[in-house]
């Protein structure tokens, strides 16, 4: 049975069940000799912050077009959509529209409704924001609150179904249910796989030159058109979703002559219905990060679709040009040693372009750890040279701990990440920025660029190392940054 002829999609944990320490992590570089530890049931006696679903969640539902986001639950939940607007703003600018604001509004959820009920409260909403918005799609997204005492979104939106032009899509996404934060990209496509594509038969033609290119918000408008070049190449044409996609446009997707998936970790649920229910084939393998990542990203198109040798013919000049324009930077990043820390599949894939540039990967931090991530970290350990990994969803306190321990050159993270590392003196690199290239060819020679100025300017992460104080004592940096996880029961 299909996970979408289901109300409530499944846990990422339970569809993964190979998912390993998203509260943990491991320590070593050489995994193939066993020396790093993969915990599934670890836990820590200590934590400090984490990612909840409903933040990147937020962060692709506010980003669609003629679109209410209904929250219920506590209105505090939404208050990282205020600052996720202004990528909202400008991406729609950049896709040729007006630079409006994302809707989203609360049912601000009270004791009284806690112990009443929210049910009467969200039906109200949903009427209301369709009379005040008029939108094309409410998404009635469901909270910890309600989903702690039971309310049931669905129903309230099947009741006033009748009452409003828009179409209704119940988003379930309590952050309390899942330790991966992950999980928000399966929420997302649950729903709109449930109510914005059409039933098989009223699908689109195929159109055999299309490919759908998923982006869950983790790349701009710079890197839809660096993919979208890469696959014109070879004669292809990519149609990307979901985000700042108009609602009536996916219907396009069920048309594609293939799926293919720019990170592993969000896309394999969204591909696996458009294979099992339209019969669209998908390609999830590689991110499109470095060199030789594109190259086999393309040449994975390319085989799926009967282009091969086209594919690997435009792979090869790509390469070619790219290693020249990047012979003058490779001296100044020789030997230079770097952190990451990213999402799953980016911060592997970012350590194998960061090698490619010359630098030694001395650690990283993923914020979970799946089988996905396994062929990219084989590639990694397969060299020989250790480094430090660790799984943990944020965590700064562990960061903060092992930044200080290993003193890289260089480091690559999220922006809590980023205000650890350069109080501790380290010259820092936003690990992406919507408003840049990241991906495909032209996105590494754009990334070499920003790290050449990084490192040849290092005066202002020196001067905040100097003046700048993390609130941890000396006492915690003198143990081992890993000595707060537990294992698991039958694990050491």
């Amino acid at each position: 049975m299909s996970y979408l002829d289901s109300k409530i999609p499944p846990l990422r944990e339970h569809r993964h069940p190979e998912t390993s320490l998203a509260h943990g992590s491991e320590y070593g570089g050489r995994r193939s000799r066993g020396e790093c530890p993969v915990m599934s049931r670890a836990d820590r006696s200590f934590t400090q912050g984490s990612i909840c679903p409903l933040l990147p969640a937020l962060g692709i539902m506010t980003s669609l077009p003629d679109t209410v986001v209904l929250l219920h639950g506590s209105v505090g939940c939404g208050t990282c959509a205020a600052g996720n607007n202004v990528n909202v703003r400008a991406g729609r600018a950049q896709r040729g529209g007006a630079p409006s604001d994302a809707v989203w509004v609360s049912t601000s959820l009270g004791e009284m409704n806690v112990i009443n009920g929210g049910d009467a409260k969200l039906r109200e909403a949903i009427v209301e924001a369709d009379r005040r918005y008029s939108p094309k799609v409410i998404l009635a997204v469901s909270g910890c609150l309600p989903g702690v005492i039971g309310d049931d979104i669905d129903a309230a939106a099947e009741a006033v179904k009748g009452q409003v032009r828009a179409r209704i899509l119940p988003v379930h996404c309590e952050g309390f249910k899942s330790r991966f934060m992950a999980t928000a990209y399966d929420v997302i496509y649950h729903a709109v796989g449930r109510g914005l594509m059409p039933a098989p038969e009223s699908a689109p033609p195929r159109d055999p030159r299309a490919v759908n290119v998923m982006n869950v918000g983790s790349m701009g408008l710079a890197d839809e058109r660096e993919l979208s070049r890469i696959l014109e190449s070879v004669g292809l044409k990519a149609n990307f979703f979901p985000v700042f996609s108009d609602p009536d446009s996916f219907p396009r997707a069920a048309s594609a002559a293939l799926s293919v998936s720019v990170c592993p970790t969000h896309d394999d649920y969204f591909l696996g219905h458009l294979e099992e229910k339209y019969g669209v084939p998908r390609v999830i393998r590689h991110m499109p990060i470095g060199i030789g990542n594109t190259s086999s990203w393309l040449a994975d198109v390319g085989e799926a679709l009967g282009l091969g040798a086209e594919a690997r013919a435009a792979a090869a000049r790509e390469e070619e040009a790219l290693r020249e324009a990047l012979s003058g930077y490779l001296p100044l990043f020789a030997g230079k040693r770097a952190f990451i820390s990213a999402g799953e599949y980016r911060s592997l894939a970012t350590a194998s372009l960061l090698k490619e540039l010359g630098f030694k990967v001395c650690g990283i931090r993923s914020f979970h750890f799946d089988s996905f991530a396994e062929t990219e970290l084989g590639k990694l350990s397969g060299d020989g040279e250790a480094f430090v990994f660790n799984v943990a969803n944020v965590q700064p306190f562990e960061e903060a701990n092992l930044l200080r321990r290993l003193r890289p050159d260089l480091f690559l993270g999220h922006m809590h990440g980023n205000s650890t590392a350069s109080r501790l003196g380290i010259p820092c690199q936003v690990i992406y920025n919507t408003g840049y290239g990241y991906l495909g060819y032209r996105g590494a020679w754009d990334l070499a660029r920003r790290l050449a100025r990084k490192l040849s300017r290092p005066g202002l992460y020196r001067r905040l190392g100097r003046f700048g104080r993390l609130p941890y004592r000396e006492s915690w940096y003198s143990q081992e940054p890993f000595s707060r996880i537990r294992a698991g029961e039958g694990e050491a």
